[in-house]
């Protein structure tokens, strides 16, 4: 003979089923006091498929949420006759004013339409059939944008850098940082630049800042809602400006070019025709630049209209226009400064074309 399950006894808000013996399944008897008419206790119906929860592989780690996201969570499960799902958040009932569940015939829905941070939490199905129990347990975590950073400093300015302190923010949103993000904006544009991304610090040098720019800085803290939405900015500027630069001049001894005129390239004798302008050529070397005197059979022919002498870069050159027969001779030039003195010579012979 087959055992039977005993009448329902609530203990707390669970169900326990006490079994009975096949002796002590035998119809009840009436008690003297009991009529042939009265009712007979009624007896648990049997379980033909035990309770099981099929929780999801999604809901099986964290399941995280935006504030204001809508959360809707389909949990299947089996047993026959249909079992008793009861759903707690940390332990406690849930608040109907926020959450929604509907309970089916193979399945339980959670349902909030608009999350928000207090809802985040452990919330745990329980499937109760007879004396049975199944559970399964979902952490839910619901997250927003983190707040800004307290406060940021600038702590030193040197060269074309500048260090940057900062506090972190007293609200991360409910989840950890993923990092901060520093930018940068000169005072002429104006403009923000990002330099540095994810950065998990509160310090930071900033490098490669332009001469002759001041530059303000700000920081935002950032977690998987993204970025603050306002970040603090530094109230005092860094002033990137040229370093003086400081040129020292090695010692050395003053060398002396001074020297009196020597010749390189003596005068040539030469040959000319009547009437054919002639050019005499030499080279000198002197310094202090030296004073040209041209003589002709030792006497001095400067200021003669019939002579043209020129001197550039040490080269002296005498021009004789249209010369003559009286205009043969030595020619000579003489070089004098400071230092002393020097000449050379040379013969000119002028020849009457026959």
């Amino acid at each position: 003979m087959e055992a039977a399950t005993a009448p329902e006894v609530a203990v707390g808000s669970e169900l326990k089923v006490k079994e009975v013996s096949p002796a002590d399944a035998e119809p009840p008897q009436a008690s003297p006091g009991q009529g042939a008419g009265s009712p007979t206790p009624q007896l648990l119906p049997p379980i033909e498929e035990h309770p099981k929860i099929w929780l999801p592989r999604a809901l099986r780690q964290t399941y995280i949420r935006k504030v204001g996201d809508t959360v809707n969570l389909l949990i299947p499960f089996q047993g026959k006759p249909k079992p008793q799902a009861i759903w707690t958040h940390d332990g406690c009932a849930l608040d109907t004013s926020r959450v929604s569940v509907r309970n089916g015939e193979r399945d339980s829905i959670l349902f909030i339409r608009e999350a928000q941070r207090a809802d985040s939490g452990r919330y745990q199905l329980r499937v109760q059939l007879g004396g049975l129990e199944a559970t399964a347990t979902i952490d839910i975590l619901v997250i927003e944008r983190p707040g800004p950073p307290q406060s940021i400093k600038l702590v030193d300015v040197w060269g074309f850098n500048a260090t940057l302190e900062w506090t972190p923010p007293q609200d991360t949103g409910n989840t950890a940082l993923l990092g901060y993000t520093v930018q940068k904006a000169d005072t002429k544009s104006g403009l923000w630049f990002t330099v540095l991304e994810h950065y998990h610090r509160t310090s930071c040098i900033v490098s490669d800042l332009i001469i002759g720019n001041s530059y303000a800085f700000r920081v935002f803290a950032e977690n998987q809602c993204g970025l603050s939405e306002t970040a603090p900015i530094t109230t005092d500027l860094a002033h990137i400006q040229k370093a003086a630069t400081v040129y020292k001049i090695k010692g050395f001894a003053q060398r002396d070019f001074s020297e009196a005129p020597k010749f390189t390239q003596p005068l040539a004798d030469c040959t000319t025709v009547t009437g054919y302008n002639t050019q005499l050529f030499c080279c000198v070397r002197a310094s202090p630049r030296p004073k040209i005197i041209w003589l002709k059979n030792k006497m001095d022919i400067q200021g003669n209209p019939k002579y043209r002498a020129l001197t550039h870069l040490g080269i002296c050159s005498l021009e004789i226009r249209k010369p003559g027969p009286f205009d043969g001779g030595i020619y000579t030039c003489k070089a004098v400064n400071p230092l002393g003195e020097a000449s050379v010579d040379c013969r000119v012979d002028v020849k009457v074309p026959n």
